[in-house]
């Protein structure tokens, strides 16, 4: 699967667009990172537990959103954009969104295929 945040994949023709594409996580947080932040607001620095959730949350939504482009037959992605917004107090959802297309691989490849990456374990 192709995933772009562009109209257009250079070296590739569309084909046939198949429509919106989307993924989504719900997360709350929880009163281990809400106390590690805490202190973190108080003497400064990142908030790695923050940044593990969203990394781990954007994992999610896009596997997401990669399965419902299969599901429609799609082998890349364009457009693909992010969007957040508060659920309830602690509670957040991850939105991303594109468009499914297929793609004519039969041009020269110039760019190889894209996958969500792997959340990896932050340096604390």
């Amino acid at each position: 699967m192709i995933l772009v945040n562009t109209e257009t994949i250079p070296g590739k023709r569309i084909v046939s667009v198949c429509g919106l594409v989307q993924g989504s996580t719900v997360r709350a947080k929880n009163i281990g990172r809400d106390i590690a932040a805490s202190i973190k607001n108080i003497i400064g620095g990142e908030l790695h537990g923050y940044t593990e959730l969203l990394i781990e949350s954007r994992y999610e939504a896009v596997n997401r959103m990669i399965a419902h482009a299969e599901s429609l037959e799609a082998n890349a992605i364009l457009n693909v954009r992010f969007a957040t917004s508060s659920i309830a107090a602690g509670a957040a959802e991850l939105y991303v969104y594109g468009t499914a297309v297929i793609v004519d691989d039969s041009m020269s490849d110039t760019h190889p295929e894209r996958t969500a990456p792997e959340p990896s374990d932050s340096d604390e």
